[in-house]
C-alpha cells in the first residue's frame, strides 16, 4: 500500500494534468495528510475527517464544508487503492458559500484610497508607485488582482493598448483591451521601474520594492491598511473586515451595467460583451450583479415593467 502522502501526491499531479491548479487545495490537503500522520492513522476515517474539517473552530460553517468536500474527492480516488478508506457521506455539513454582497466603491473613496497608496513609504521610489498603478488598473480594468500580478511585460502591449492575461482563473486566457489613459499610467510605472531595476529579477510587469514578483497577499494586506487609514475598514492587526479589493471589479461592472441600461442599450445582448472581459466562465455569474446590487434591480425591473399608455 502505498503512503498516504504519495498517495497525495499522485492525487494531485492527475488532476493537474486534467487542468486543474489547485492551489488552495493542495495546501488544506497536505495539512489534513500531516493530521492524519500525528493522529497515526493509516488510512481516511470519516471521523478524523469531520474532525480536521471543522478547524478552527471560528471558522465560518461554508470553510468547513469546503474543506470536507475536498477530503471527500481525494478519499474516493484512495479508496481505488485502499479498501479501508472510509469516504465521508455527502450532506454531513451542508453549508454553501454564500457570495458577500459587493461594496461598490465612489468616485470620491477611490480618490482617496489612490491619494493614500502614493503616500506609502518608499525608500526606492518604487512602491508607492507601483500600488498606485495596480490599484488604479483594477479600477479601469476590473481585473482580478492575481490576473493583474500575473501580467508579464510581455503580456502588456502599450503600442496596442492591449494586455494578454494568461492562465486566470478555470484555466481560461483573454486579451484585454483598455483606455488611453489607463496605457498613459502603465508606461509611467514601466519606465519608473526600468530606470530603478534595470537588470530585474523576474518578468513580471508589477514588481516590488525589491524587484522581484508581488504576491496577491501582499497586495491585499496593503490595499486592508491603506483601507484602515481611511476608515474604510475598522482598525485590526490583520487585514480585519471591510470593503475587499475584489470590490473593485465589482465596480467596474456594476457601474458599466448601469451605464447600459442609462444609455438604452439592450443589456440582455450586451451582457456576453462584459463576461468575456471579465474572464466569466458563464454568463450567469455577470448575471449576478443584476440581483446583488439594488439599483441594477431597480433599472432591470423599471426595463421589463411595461410602461402604461398615455390616452
Amino acid at each position: 500500500m502505498k503512503s498516504l502522502k504519495q498517495a497525495l501526491k499522485d492525487y494531485l499531479r492527475i488532476r493537474r494534468s486534467l487542468g486543474f491548479r489547485l492551489r488552495n487545495e493542495e495546501g488544506s490537503l497536505r495539512n489534513f495528510v500531516a493530521f492524519l500522520h500525528s493522529a497515526r492513522a493509516p488510512y481516511i476515517t470519516r471521523e478524523l475527517a469531520l474532525r480536521w474539517a471543522t478547524q478552527p473552530a471560528t471558522a465560518q460553517p461554508a470553510t468547513w464544508a469546503g474543506h470536507l468536500r475536498m477530503i471527500r474527492r481525494f478519499a474516493i480516488w484512495h479508496s481505488a487503492s485502499e479498501p479501508r478508506t472510509e469516504i465521508p457521506p455527502v450532506g454531513i455539513l451542508p453549508h454553501r458559500y454564500r457570495r458577500k454582497s459587493p461594496h461598490i466603491y465612489s468616485d470620491e473613496e477611490i480618490e482617496k484610497l489612490l491619494r493614500r497608496a502614493q503616500q506609502l513609504p518608499s525608500p526606492k521610489g518604487l512602491r508607492a508607485l507601483t500600488y498606485t498603478t495596480l490599484f488604479g488598473l483594477l479600477v479601469a480594468t476590473g481585473m482580478r488582482v492575481n490576473e493583474a500580478l500575473g501580467l508579464n511585460r510581455s503580456d502588456v502591449d502599450l503600442q496596442l493598448g492591449i494586455l494578454h492575461i494568461r492562465w486566470a482563473k478555470f484555466g481560461k486566457s483573454r486579451y484585454v483591451p483598455v483606455h488611453a489613459s489607463t496605457v498613459e499610467a502603465l508606461k509611467k510605472y514601466a519606465e519608473t521601474r526600468d530606470r530603478l531595476f534595470p537588470a530585474p529579477l523576474t518578468l513580471t510587469f508589477f514588481i516590488s520594492e525589491h524587484g522581484r514578483r508581488m504576491t496577491g497577499y501582499m497586495a491585499r494586506y496593503t490595499f486592508a491598511k491603506v483601507s484602515q487609514q481611511l476608515g474604510l475598514r475598522a482598525p485590526a492587526k490583520g487585514s480585519g473586515c471591510g470593503p475587499r479589493l475584489q470590490d473593485m471589479r465589482h465596480r467596474f461592472a456594476t457601474r458599466t451595467l448601469i451605464h447600459w441600461y442609462r444609455s438604452g442599450l439592450d443589456v440582455e445582448r450586451e451582457l456576453p460583451k462584459l463576461s468575456t472581459y471579465l474572464g466569466h466562465v458563464h454568463v450567469n455569474d455577470t448575471y449576478w450583479y443584476l440581483q446583488a446590487v439594488p439599483e441594477l434591480l431597480q433599472l432591470a425591473t423599471d426595463r421589463l415593467t411595461p410602461r402604461e399608455v398615455q390616452p
